[in-house]
């Protein structure tokens, strides 16, 4: 094995060793290249929290699909930015999913009274009430205390994916009680 003036092994190294699934080769992998995919994420996301998570999910889908890697195609650097650009829009495309859930349980009076907005917001409350655990604590952290998603689950210790899908049911659950009890069947 080669290795660069510091003792590091050099990144042709490091890709021959990840190709053929050596875990040490993944560890030095991600001390090389975990800055710039964390840039990338930071840049296109604009939160640190989401660029830490697609940081995370870049190197774990990139060890799981190291067999269609190869090192004599192209440097591993560059493979991990494009594997770095799917997880940055997979990312973007969840925030527009749950930007339009959000808009899904929006009022959709804009021009409703203060009173009428106490009484949603007093609606929606208790409908958040009524959800079985751990939906409602997580919806709460969400709405209440404006935590991200990585955050709940790092709170909570469950996985990502899990709290993703309980605030995405909750939120249309919420949807549709709202409905019935606003009498919009729209």
């Amino acid at each position: 094995m080669s290795t660069t003036e510091a003792g590091d092994p050099s990144a042709a190294d490091i890709a021959k060793g990840f190709a053929e699934g050596r875990a040490e080769s993944l560890s030095d992998a991600y001390r090389r290249w975990s800055g710039l995919v964390y840039t990338l994420a930071l840049r296109a996301l604009n939160d640190r929290g989401d660029a830490e998570e697609v940081t995370q999910q870049v190197f774990v889908s990139a060890w799981r699909g190291r067999a269609s890697f190869d090192p004599n195609a192209g440097q591993l650097g560059s493979w991990l930015v494009g594997v770095a650009r799917h997880r940055i829009a997979d990312q973007l495309a969840d925030r527009s999913r749950q930007r339009r859930n959000l808009q899904a349980v929006a009022p959709e009076t804009p021009t409703a009274s203060e009173e009428d907005l106490l009484v949603e917001r007093v609606v929606l409350a208790d409908e958040v009430n009524q959800l079985d655990e751990p939906r409602r604590t997580i919806l709460k952290l969400a709405f209440y205390e404006d935590q991200t998603h990585s955050q709940i689950a790092s709170r909570l210790d469950l996985p990502l994916g899990t709290v993703k899908s309980h605030v995405r049911r909750g939120l249309l659950h919420l949807r549709d009680r709202l409905k019935e009890v606003t009498g919009d069947a729209s």
